[in-house]
């Protein structure tokens, strides 16, 4: 059944790529197909990296978070090391209260459509994301305010040491052309502008001759939406310039492309529903807890049996490294909260110190009548993820956890995640991720916090960390959270997750495809490469 799928899932895909690429002719004056003579080229270049999202391409609704935002500008971004510079902003200052930013513009820049960028159009682009209740978190602003024409006043409601990354990430829109239509026809000074979306198909966009920065390397990006399969076949054919690939396919070879394995912050981990049930339910009426996982011996015992770096090895062929909280490798991980794990022993030991045993001898253990047996959700469209859950099932066994795998759409997986395992994929820049996840006030019957994470002091000291003067500030109250010596969220302490890996990106490239130094990466493989696609260059004649 399943390689009968994989040969439909491929078939599909190159039958999709030949109709795209056969003509596309309709109404030829008014649209722009794609066109395999100006491919592998300075002037186009074919991209199947994943990146559609069904809600277009707003920012003010969540769009560019992640790697570029391609129409819109930011007023801030990150280098290559990860280093804050200016970008729409000519520079910022903050009150000595932490509660007010001023910014100031640069002069040069215009949208798209040719008309200028101005302080109006940023006060009105974070008023407007604070409004939408989309996935911008601006819930610290209460105010944006223009004061002139090129500065404009961020006005708080209380100082937050994050809210610099809401500079970096937010793409500013223009107030005269943002309205219901914008999401699929983007107006922006960013270094491209939309040429066509076949939604579900294809991206087209084009250098922006308006943009105010470096003129992109290459003039036409064409962005392909594949399942992997089909994104895989379509680079072994010769047709398409870059590619994501899960890592199970990262030992693969294809001809006329070069690996780009390129280091993340995107961690797979298990989230553990953490109270008990008790018939609580969220807002929308989905149960809340688990008996089994409330407990903390099995979270622990969980965290110490699994080995993590069999997991690299295994699942990942390599490509990626153990992770043991949410935010390996960044300024403000907790380096004492790691923990020594693939010790089936201590995990057994864990177990029988909790009250839990095997009393019937049928492999599992028990404690107060209550098997240790929990399910564990993932994404049934994530090879990854079912491979890293069917792995640990397996490493659960022989200390006498079982543990059940099921595949589900998110749809499905919605309502029963916060009374169910689930293997969650997380990972950012910004450590507000770090609050949203175990923050007791972040439960609000969401992906935030889903488990229902409560611990007084994690609150005070991420509350600590939220209201510092600066980002730098914060540091020592994030990995107070983590593990303070005593008591914390990561295995160490609470063990409220059971983090698993952090995955290497892994592309293909075309070799005459030059895409200089990546960053470390955010969540979501695939469009986080295009942070610097400004700066591809084709270097064949």
């Amino acid at each position: 059944m399943a390689s009968s799928l994989k040969v439909t899932v491929w078939s599909v895909g190159l039958f999709l790529l030949s109709q795209m690429w056969a003509g596309c002719a309709q109404n030829a004056a008014e649209r722009t197909a794609f066109d395999p003579k100006l491919a592998g080229s300075s002037d186009q270049i074919v991209l199947a990296i994943g990146g559609e999202r069904e809600e277009g391409f707003d920012p003010t609704l969540g769009w560019g978070r992640y790697g570029s935002p391609l129409f819109q500008s930011t007023l801030l971004r990150r280098d290559e090391n990860l280093e804050i510079v200016n970008d729409l902003a000519t520079g910022y200052t903050v009150s000595q209260d932490g509660l007010t930013w001023t910014v100031t513009l640069r002069k040069d820049a215009v949208f798209s459509d040719g008309k200028p960028v101005t302080a109006a159009d940023v006060a009105y682009t974070f008023n407007q994301a604070a409004r939408s209740g989309g996935l911008v978190d601006l819930t610290a602003l209460k105010e944006a305010v223009a004061i002139d024409t090129h500065t404009v006043e961020l006005r708080l409601q209380k100082p937050q040491s994050t809210f610099v990354n809401r500079l970096i990430t937010l793409g500013i829109v223009p107030q005269h052309a943002h309205g219901p239509d914008y999401a699929r026809k983007p107006i922006g000074s960013g270094p491209y502008r939309l040429v066509q979306w076949d939604e579900g198909q294809q991206l087209i966009v084009e250098a922006n001759p308006l943009y105010y920065g470096q003129t992109p390397g290459i003039r036409r990006l064409v962005f392909l939406f594949l399942e992997e399969d089909a994104a895989f076949a379509a680079a072994r054919a010769g047709q398409v310039h870059v590619v994501s690939v899960p890592q199970s396919l990262a030992k693969q070879t294809v001809e006329g492309m070069k690996l780009h394995a390129i280091p993340s912050v995107d961690n797979r981990g298990l989230m553990f529903p953490f109270p008990p049930k008790t018939g609580a339910t969220t807002p929308k009426g989905y149960p809340i807890g688990n008996d089994v996982t409330s407990d903390l011996a099995i979270r622990k015992a969980v965290n110490f049996a699994i080995d993590r770096q069999a997991l690299v090895d295994g699942v990942l062929e390599g490509y990626g490294s153990p992770a043991y909280g949410p935010v390996s490798g960044l300024p403000w991980e907790e380096p004492t909260a790691k923990i020594e794990d693939n010790n089936p022993d201590l995990a057994r030991q864990i177990l029988a110190e909790g009250g839990w045993s095997d009393k019937d001898g049928d492999g599992v253990v028990e404690k107060n009548g209550l098997r240790a047996e929990f399910t564990v959700l993932y994404p049934a469209n994530d090879s990854i993820r079912q491979a890293l859950a069917l792995a640990v099932a397996e490493m659960l066994r022989p200390v006498g956890i079982r543990v059940n795998v099921e595949g589900k759409s998110w749809d499905d997986i919605t309502p029963l995640m916060h009374s169910n395992v689930v293997l969650f994929g997380w990972g950012s820049h910004d450590p507000t991720e770090v609050y949203n996840l175990y923050h007791s006030k972040a439960a609000q019957g969401g992906f935030f916090n889903a488990g229902y994470y409560a611990n007084p002091f994690v609150d005070r000291m991420l509350d600590l960390a939220m209201e510092a003067p600066s980002e730098a500030e914060a540091i020592p109250f994030w990995r107070a959270a983590q593990w303070d010596g005593k008591q914390g969220f990561t295995a160490k302490g609470d063990a409220a997750w059971a983090w698993l890996v952090n995955l290497d990106h892994t592309y293909f490239v075309q070799e005459c495809l030059d895409i200089g130094q990546p960053q470390v990466q955010p969540h979501g493989h695939g469009w986080p490469i295009t942070a610097n696609i400004t700066r591809w260059k084709w270097t064949c004649n």
